[in-house]
């Protein structure tokens, strides 16, 4: 049996890995190509090895980005993959349920865990079982005014999801699904600005594997306009 690569590329090329425990999946690419282009500064929530924060850089190389995780093993792995891309990005092992700080983004963006049970013993930092809502809730304090939040979720979260952007006085929502073999969303994107009045927009979405951003590396404005062709 052949021997797995030590690397692989997402973005056709433009985003190089190193094979690790956790390598991201296409949740990481849709993510990035969801966020909103017009941002400066950002804080990648639970940024595990990187995948999301460097497909965001390829997509903008001036982006300043921060990114905080709970475990230090998935953070030397990303410093490794920043290093192979040649891209900067401040990393600090903090948890966002107990993260004291006043500093504020632009852009909040995040792919929260979504396990449940015993977590495996190589990530046994990694948080499960988690309250969504806490979650969302703790990372949208971190959006500066008219900032935006940014998220992908399992289908089935994102009630939690909205509840909280409605408490927390979020608008401007737009909601993106995501289809696999099933009938029904199997992934659901969410972006939202703070303090916006607009009302929520729904799209009606696209496959899973599409290769305008998968293989592509567009972003999904750039596909806003057709997407009644895809």
């Amino acid at each position: 049996m052949p021997e797995k690569q030590e690397k692989f590329t997402l973005l056709n090329g433009r985003v190089t890995m190193a094979r690790s425990i956790y390598n991201p999946t296409s949740d990481a690419v849709w993510l990035a190509a969801f966020a909103p282009a017009n941002s400066k500064t950002v804080l990648d929530v639970g940024i595990g090895t990187g995948g999301v924060s460097l497909c965001l850089l390829a997509h903008n190389p001036e982006l300043k980005i921060t990114g905080i995780d709970i475990s230090d093993e998935m953070l030397e792995i990303c410093h490794t993959n920043a290093e192979l891309n040649n891209r900067n990005i401040n990393i600090f092992n903090q948890d966002i349920f107990k993260w004291s700080t006043m500093d504020r983004f632009d852009l909040v963006i995040t792919n929260p865990p979504y396990f449940w049970g015993t977590p495996p013993k190589h990530n046994a930092q990694a948080h499960h079982n988690i309250d969504i809502y806490s979650w969302v809730k703790r990372a949208t304090a971190r959006v500066d005014a008219k900032g935006c939040f940014c998220i992908i979720v399992d289908a089935l979260c994102v009630d939690k999801v909205l509840s909280c952007l409605y408490v927390k006085k979020f608008g401007d929502i737009q909601i993106f699904p995501l289809f696999g073999a099933k009938e029904t969303a199997e992934r659901v994107l969410i972006r939202a600005r703070q303090g916006s009045k607009t009302g929520c927009t729904i799209y009606h979405g696209t496959s899973m594997n599409n290769d305008a951003v998968l293989r592509d590396g567009l972003t999904i404005d750039t596909l806003f306009s057709t997407l009644g062709t895809l």
